[in-house]
């Protein structure tokens, strides 16, 4: 018998039993924020979901393996971003285009025609004042009653926290590039 057994995940039998859309956040200094949310909605789509992601990192003119793979399943990825910014030499363009990403994911949000949609990366310009968290807190009040809505990236502001139904937190324990010099990988990173 294992010294610390696992939690349970048993609900309080006190509580009621509620179906609603979930807020789910995936943050932390760990890999696999973005892998899990499409995970996530790889499985909501094997369901017959309607599912969509913006990416507020991501360049318009890169492809990366999560793309190419929606792309062939005919799930919408829109990319809203110019890729790092720490390589940026004119950050006003990457804010602007995160308020874009912004923007159409406000329309996709409000259209009552997705059952999940993943906000990909949108901690960082949350966390850079580039999209105003408050107003973030306000579209997800007014979300959709049974839309399941994604968040991933480092750093996801407490206010984002509290309002989230879940929250998992990716802790790093070895990481191949910082500790070995191993460049990001093709189907591993990107």
């Amino acid at each position: 018998m294992p010294k610390n057994p696992p939690t349970d995940y048993r609900p309080n039998p006190n509580l009621k039993r509620v179906r609603k859309g979930l807020v789910i956040i995936n943050t932390g200094n760990g890999k696999g924020k973005s892998t899990a949310g499409f995970g996530m909605m790889l499985r909501a789509w094997g369901r017959g979901m309607n599912t969509m992601a913006v990416q507020f990192i991501k360049s318009e003119k890169s492809k990366y393996g999560e793309q190419m793979a929606a792309e062939k399943l005919g799930i919408e990825i829109i990319p809203s971003g110019r890729g790092f910014s720490w390589t940026s030499k004119d950050l006003s363009e990457d804010e602007a285009k995160a308020q874009h990403g912004w923007e159409i994911a406000k329309e996709k949000i409000n259209s009552g025609e997705y059952a999940v949609i993943l906000l990909d990366e949108i901690t960082y310009p949350v966390m850079w004042g580039w999209i105003d968290v408050d107003e973030v807190i306000e579209v997800i009040r007014n979300k959709p009653a049974m839309l399941h809505l994604i968040i991933t990236g480092r750093d996801a502001d407490p206010k984002l926290i509290e309002i989230a139904d879940l929250v998992t937190e990716m802790k790093e324990i070895k990481h191949p590039y910082a500790d070995q010099g191993i460049p990001a990988q093709k189907g591993v990173e990107f």
